[in-house]
């Protein structure tokens, strides 16, 4: 009879590999122009459950990279370069990481903003809401209102920035992900 013990070392690596494939990310440095902003991602370390949601209440807020725009609870909102003004590209596991910021977008009491709001469908059905052509997503990864540790990361197969109130993205990212304050024109394909 043949020993099988060989079986339990190869599950072992299986599971090992498994978990190393679906539990972290990195992302490249470069430019703000190119490849990544020197970000880095660690999807390992999100928490469980992703931050609320929901597009109401939309305000701005400062956090160590400049002036963005936030959850109602100042979670900081991101948009992905290689979505269109009509189709989120960012579905199944990435959705995860990424969540869509759904419903039909408001501005809190007192905010004026000059982009313009509104809403695509999502693949999944569900309305997801967009500043000025840009899809909207909250981070897993920002685990407390003014957190932007999402800006500048490469990551599910493009760039992720922090949405300004002028509907640009935060540039010149530090290694932490947080950045520095200004911006560049917005627009898709950065």
């Amino acid at each position: 009879m043949r020993s099988r013990w060989w079986v339990i070392p190869a599950l072992a690596a299986g599971v090992i590999g498994l978990a190393a494939c679906g539990s972290s990310g990195s992302s490249s440095t470069g430019s703000s122009g190119s490849s990544g902003s020197g970000a880095s991602s660690s999807q390992s370390s999100a928490p469980a459950s992703a931050p609320a949601a929901t597009a109401t209440g939309i305000k701005t807020m400062t956090t160590t990279g400049g002036t963005v725009l936030a959850t109602a609870q100042g979670f900081t909102i991101y948009w992905f370069a290689p979505d269109s003004s009509s189709k989120s590209v960012c579905n199944g596991q990435c959705a995860v990481f990424w969540p869509p910021l759904l419903g039909k977008p408001t501005s809190a009491s007192g905010v004026s903003l000059t982009g313009k709001w509104g809403t695509i469908t999502r693949a999944d059905g569900k309305t997801q809401a967009t500043y000025d052509g840009h899809p909207l997503y909250l981070y897993k990864a920002d685990t407390a209102a003014g957190m932007d540790a999402g800006n500048g990361v490469n990551a599910s197969g493009g760039l992720w920035w922090a949405m300004t109130p002028a509907g640009n993205k935060l540039t010149a990212v530090s290694s932490g992900g947080s950045s520095s304050s200004g911006s560049s024109s917005g627009g898709y394909g950065y």
